[in-house]
């Protein structure tokens, strides 16, 4: 089983229209309203895959009864209530704009406590975890790392998709998988990495100190996968257009998927099922679910090259 994280979930309302005009009112074409949050787009992907997954981390009430109606889940209730994101998708040229509403404030002295014991009971049958997206206000930066040196102590892969304090802390845990966009990499690192061989040179000092592997997004450039054994660097022939809002998230659920998988995982195997996954989520205008088809058909088209592990920014 792999479990997934979500310390900042949200309600994910997405309005479709035509096209976004500035400074006049107009009448929207449809509107869907859906869980979400970062590690929800993950489980809900992984669902799609066939894994068996679970979801945790906090919420209100509320959305802790709609979270276990739709897929496994068993959160914290210690949020008074739960944010929501907003996608507005124009249908004329695949336009996305996002609008992310602040999360709550946890006032529950044992919240964290809680999450910790509930991730501690459930890893024996943990095969991976994955801990994404923002901390609400109240919530230390360390606890996504904490999850993760708990799962690693016990054998279990674990990603963090996290930025800011938090990825910083996540990043001194030993054996952990970082999968940050190219924004985050640069916060983190302090190097503007535009090339894949620059990316592969930055993630470095990382390996060094004891990650595991950096799975870099990188938007329509592909992604980059840095191990202590290689580098590669993935792409398609040409970007998909669409909603990019929760393909980083289908990436992370292909890469939890095959580090879960028994046996040490063939890298450029997994980087290629990654760059399909994310590319199968842009053209799906609502975050959390991949075309399953289109995934099938992009894999033989992703283009994989080794990098040169001596190449510097």
């Amino acid at each position: 089983m792999i479990l997934t994280v979500t310390m900042n979930p949200a309600y994910d309302l997405t309005y479709r229209l035509e096209r976004l005009e500035r400074g006049r009112a107009q009448r929207v074409l449809a509107v869907e309203q859906r869980l979400g949050g970062k590690g929800i787009n993950v489980t809900r992907v992984l669902c799609q895959l066939g894994s068996s997954v679970r979801a945790t981390g906090f919420a209100d009430h509320l959305f802790a009864a709609a979270a276990g109606a739709e897929f496994p889940a068993d959160f914290v209730p210690a949020l008074p209530w739960v944010r929501r994101t907003v996608v507005v998708s124009e249908s004329r040229d695949g336009t996305a704009t996002g609008l992310w509403e602040p999360g709550a404030y946890v006032h529950e002295p044992h919240a964290v406590d809680r999450l910790l014991d509930r991730v501690a009971f459930l890893l024996p049958e943990l095969r991976g975890l994955v801990v994404s997206g923002s901390l609400p206000g109240g919530v230390d930066d360390g606890v996504p790392a904490e999850l993760a040196r708990a799962a690693v102590a016990a054998g279990v892969p674990a990603v963090c998709d996290v930025d800011g304090p938090a990825l910083k802390l996540a990043a001194t845990v030993p054996g952990i998988v970082l999968m940050p966009n190219q924004d985050e990499l640069e916060r983190l690192t302090g190097i503007i990495a535009e090339t894949p061989g620059a990316v592969a040179a930055a993630t470095r000092p990382l390996l060094a100190a004891g990650v595991r592997a950096v799975v870099a997004t990188r938007g329509a450039a592909g992604m980059v996968a840095v191990t202590a054994s290689g580098a590669w660097s993935a792409t398609l022939p040409e970007p998909l257009p669409g909603n990019p809002t929760g393909a980083g998230d289908a990436a992370a659920a292909a890469v939890i998927r095959a580090l879960a998988a028994p046996g040490e995982p063939d890298w450029p195997a997994l980087l290629t099922d990654a760059v399909a996954t994310s590319a199968a989520a842009v053209v799906i205008p609502v975050a959390g679910e991949i075309d399953l088809t289109l995934r099938d058909r992009l894999t033989p088209a992703v283009h994989v090259t080794a990098l040169d592990p001596e190449s510097r920014p």
